[in-house]
């Protein structure tokens, strides 16, 4: 019956994924936070078990993400190869210092941040195209800051290194398809994180391996593969601007939950 929780939590991931363009990580990690508090499992790793299965479940789902934007060769797997150092360096170091965070802060630390992206979608917040790609040193570090913050939160990364790109004088489609093949790095990195973190913690549920909850990140993936590709397909007939803000709307209303849970 457990099991049965996690199903509709990746059809909503998965179709969301596909029609506004925007990872699950933000909707899976309050959800499961819910769910969890909901089989009262024990508190004090509640927000890290979220955030470690979310960061799993882009793993599978970013694959099919990325294969698409390179079959439309828009991926700049230049600019992955540079800045993929700082990637898993940051977000593996995001996993452990994770566990180095009490539930309550890192609760509120997503909630900021979900915040953050709730305002960046409403108003359409775009940086002016003001620079190019910086050297070896600057990709390092605008890759682990990415990798880091990402690992945190549980998401792909794709709120930070979208306007990143962008900011660099990368056009707007191969920044997003770029930023999707950065988030496979991040998820692999950060997850493993998080399983090394919490392999010895004490009050983990049946089938954890670390921060990662095995029956959660079965049924979400199970779900969001498939359903994805119809939010895709809705996206061409449905008004993504007006949806997009009812989407910021929700994601307000989760960091709201976040913050007082």
């Amino acid at each position: 019956m457990e099991f049965l929780l996690y199903i509709p939590l990746g059809i909503i991931a998965g179709i969301l994924a596909g029609l506004l363009g925007i990872g699950g990580g933000l909707i899976i990690v309050p959800a499961l936070v819910a769910i969890f508090s909901y089989l009262s499992f024990d508190k004090t790793v509640i927000t890290h078990l979220a955030i470690g299965t979310s960061l799993a479940t882009i793993i599978f789902t970013s694959v099919s993400s990325v294969w698409a934007h390179h079959q439309r060769q828009a991926v700049l797997w230049r600019v992955v190869s540079r800045l993929a150092t700082g990637i898993l360096l940051g977000a593996f170091l995001g996993g452990i210092m994770a566990d180095y965070i009490p539930s309550k802060g890192l609760q509120w630390f997503f909630a900021l941040f979900e915040s953050y992206v709730a305002v960046q979608i409403l108003f359409n917040f775009k940086p002016n195209a003001a620079r190019q790609l910086p050297q070896t040193p600057g990709m390092l570090g605008a890759g682990t800051f990415i990798g880091g913050i990402s690992s945190l939160v549980g998401i792909g990364g794709g709120t930070l290194t979208v306007p990143f790109l962008v900011w660099c004088n990368t056009s707007i489609h191969k920044a997003i398809a770029t930023s999707a093949a950065c988030g496979l790095p991040i998820a692999i990195a950060g997850s493993l994180g998080f399983v090394v973190s919490g392999w010895k913690q004490a009050g983990l549920p049946d089938y954890s391996l670390g921060y990662v909850h095995l029956p959660s990140l079965l049924g979400i993936v199970s779900t969001s593969i498939l359903f994805a590709p119809l939010g895709a397909k809705l996206a061409h007939n449905l008004p993504v601007d007006s949806l997009k803000k009812v989407f910021a709307g929700l994601l307000f209303l989760l960091a709201f939950y976040m913050f007082v849970k």
